[in-house]
């Protein structure tokens, strides 16, 4: 596809770098010289410096001959601007909305402008993360099926005792609806099989009915302590939207921000919340503050630096659940080789919410991409097909299927029953079908099948 992307910010290059990957012709744009010089030299692309809603920019960019134009700068209003010039052309267009003002208005902005998807980074971080308060035990959550399957990702531990046995023996003794669909091991991703063999040191991600999953870490014996409070770190937007999200349910919800006319802005907006003036950074105000017997402790501020040792300073004066914002940082193995619960990457949330949108437009006519998260840093994908039509992957049982290497379908969804998939199941027209694999670029139902 011919797409073109305005604004060389975090989310911009981040985009950049996963739909060159997939293939896409890209365009970049940006009024800094500096920035598209480094966005043309890293990916090998056209870069365009000018204001992207200037018509006669849009046309040096060859708007009327681009499938997507995508508007991801700082400025919400720009954005939505720049898709206003885009759409006139005939392109379909993405634009970034992160303002809170605009997050009741978005289906009816959408409407009016035709723009065919908004994004919120911060609001997509913010349900990441009371995802995760829900369920302590995981790394990461994602979710399936309008909510009904859920992929998870945990450590294993030696109590747990899996360490030595077979994903067969372990799913024989605790007779659940779960599969290990990918396990983690020294840097390396495996789709297992069933003699495959587990090591304590594995991180594992499971797939499975909402209620199943919840009875395996039952089973399992880690049992998740519950969030009722939580300490957030950092009063900026994504804080804004968490704490409305936390005290809907109920959480009790502290943050601390630096800023004093931000905190004024906090009080009046999330009412109900705790808001504290000062530094986040102070060990002896997070003491103060009730660090030590608070359930969760979110470190949002602006520096990933901070929000890292944060985490682990809380750690070691803490039994919370913790969860770190990182939006720069390249060193993502090491970022998450430190013992810290779950580190939040809003840029990648946003980039897999695109590039299963771009999936979905070029997708062959019997299925569609409904759903598609990257997993372990994008060694591996977890996607959802929507069954269209009538193919070579229907109406057959799966253990007569020529499937792809390293790809396990996890689970059909069918009319609102989730069936755990095996040998003797077929893919029905209608299904939606739920597939982990680290094959790249899966576009329709059919590229699970070998060549």
């Amino acid at each position: 596809m011919n797409i073109i992307i305005v604004g060389c910010g975090k989310v911009g290059i981040s985009l950049a770098e996963r739909l060159c990957a997939e293939g896409h012709d890209l365009i970049m744009v940006d009024i800094s010289a500096k920035k598209v010089e480094e966005a043309s030299n890293r990916f090998d692309i056209m870069g365009i410096v000018g204001n992207g809603a200037s018509f006669a920019v849009q046309q040096e960019a060859g708007v009327e001959k681009a499938d997507l134009f995508i508007a991801v700068t700082q400025a919400d209003e720009l954005n939505l601007l720049c898709c206003l010039m885009a759409k006139k052309s005939g392109c379909a267009t993405i634009a970034r909305v992160r303002n809170p003002m605009y997050s009741q208005e978005i289906g009816f902005i959408r409407e009016q402008l035709g723009i065919s998807m908004i994004i919120n980074p911060e609001l997509t971080a913010a349900r990441e993360i009371a995802k995760l308060l829900k369920f302590p035990s995981a790394i990461k959550i994602d979710t399936f099926a309008k909510g009904r399957v859920e992929l998870l990702r945990f450590r294993l531990k030696p109590e747990i005792g899996f360490g030595g046995k077979t994903i067969m023996e372990v799913m024989a003794r605790l007779k659940t609806e779960v599969l290990i669909c990918a396990v983690e091991r020294d840097n390396e991703i495996i789709i297992p099989n069933g003699s495959f063999v587990l090591e304590d040191s594995d991180t594992l991600s499971i797939v499975g009915p909402l209620e199943a999953t919840a009875e395996f870490f039952e089973k399992i014996g880690v049992r998740s302590k519950k969030v009722k409070n939580s300490l957030i770190i950092g009063g900026g937007t994504v804080a804004h939207y968490l704490a409305k999200d936390l005290l809907k349910v109920g959480y009790r919800v502290r943050i601390i921000e630096r800023d004093a006319a931000r905190c004024e802005y906090l009080t009046e907006v999330v009412p109900g919340a705790d808001i504290i003036n000062g530094d986040g950074s102070d060990e002896s105000l997070l003491l103060e503050e009730g660090l030590t017997y608070a359930d969760s402790v979110v470190s949002l501020t602006g520096l990933d630096e901070e929000n890292i040792f944060l985490s682990l300073f809380a750690k070691k004066h803490s039994n919370a659940k913790l969860i770190a914002k990182v939006n720069k940082i390249a060193f993502n193995d090491v970022v998450d080789s430190l013992d810290i619960d779950s580190v939040i990457y809003p840029k990648y949330l946003t980039a897999d919410y695109i590039v299963q949108y771009v999936r979905a437009r070029q997708n062959s006519i019997g299925s569609n991409v409904e759903t598609l998260y990257q997993l372990f840093d994008g060694r591996a994908e977890a996607l959802e097909f929507s069954i269209k039509d009538a193919s070579e992957v229907t109406d057959v049982p799966l253990m007569n299927l020529n499937l792809k290497p390293n790809l396990l379908i996890c689970a059909i969804n069918r009319h609102g029953r989730i069936l755990t998939p095996r040998g003797q199941n077929m893919i029905c027209v209608g299904d939606t079908v739920i597939v982990v694999t680290t094959n790249r670029g899966l576009n329709d139902i059919r590229d699970i099948l070998k060549k």
